[in-house]
């Protein structure tokens, strides 16, 4: 054998080494590995508070990671917090209220579609004309669930959330006199009770606005009910003009008695309830 013949041959069998050195390596390294996760298994699923510890700081990780990224922290639930629906899931005549509000009252649909929802169901349960109880907001809030009198009144329908405390105590207090759907729901049951009370609508609207011992209720009851027979025709079908400029409000004798405390008696509990 030539002395070329046997640098080759060497050479041949250095590669052969080194190939099988790395094989070695390799596989002994990946069956560390292996043995690793095996252990690591064994040990979380022996050791679940170990699991929980991990997956706990995992998700801490990746939620800082987020509100690093987007700058707010993100709330996928927040969605369930949201008065609104869309008209289009509604039945027809609520879907018509709705838009009609929503065009008049220069108010997104979606929140207008919740309240008109709640409105049908309020008043089904109270036995009351849901677009009696809508009309009543027009009238008394323009829709604006943030609203407060001179007097206190607060929310939607406007009823003094002092007075009627107890009745925000299922609710989780005074302060769900701003979750809109909460003021519509304790509002109704305030008017039921005038309109009990009174024997009549007109009559119960004249005790919700606090004019119950006045000679007038300075046209309150005829705005109400204007609205009401609006609302009625809109839900039955009718196609009527809206004007956004007119939003009816409150009448000044009747809220200027309540502020000053000239009604007696029940009247004057009725007035205060009521922010007039």
């Amino acid at each position: 054998m030539t002395a070329q013949s046997k640098t080759l041959q060497a050479l041949r069998n250095f590669a052969a080494d080194v190939a099988n050195g790395f094989f070695l390596i390799t596989h002994n390294s990946f069956a560390l590995v292996g043995l690793l996760v095996v252990f690591a298994v064994i040990t979380l699923t022996a050791r679940p508070e170990l699991r929980k510890t991990g997956e706990e700081q995992l998700m801490g990780w990746l939620h800082s990671r987020q509100v690093s990224m987007l700058g707010f922290t993100p709330e996928p639930d927040a969605v369930e917090r949201a008065t609104a629906t869309d008209p289009k899931d509604l039945p027809k005549e609520q879907a018509a209220v709705a838009y009609w509000l929503s065009r008049k009252y220069r108010v997104a649909p979606e929140p207008i579609g919740a309240l008109v929802a709640e409105a049908y169901e309020s008043g089904a349960r109270a036995k009351l004309d849901p677009t009696l109880i809508l009309a009543i907001m027009a009238v008394e809030s323009s829709f604006n669930p943030f609203a407060q009198s001179a007097v206190g009144a607060q929310g939607l329908m406007q009823v003094m959330t002092g007075i009627h405390s107890d009745k925000y105590e299922s609710f989780g207090g005074k302060l769900a006199a701003f979750d809109p759907v909460t003021n519509l729901r304790v509002g109704v049951k305030v008017l039921q009770d005038c309109i009990a009370r009174a024997g009549s609508v007109e009559g119960g609207l004249k005790l919700y606005v606090g004019a119950g011992n006045l000679e007038t209720d300075g046209g309150y009851a005829e705005k109400v009910l204007s609205e009401h027979a609006r609302l009625y025709q809109v839900a039955k079908g009718k196609s009527l003009p809206t004007n956004p400029l007119f939003v009816a409000a409150r009448s000044q004798p009747a809220g200027t008695a309540a502020a000053n405390g000239r009604m007696t008696g029940g009247d004057e509990k009725v007035a205060l309830a009521n922010g007039s």
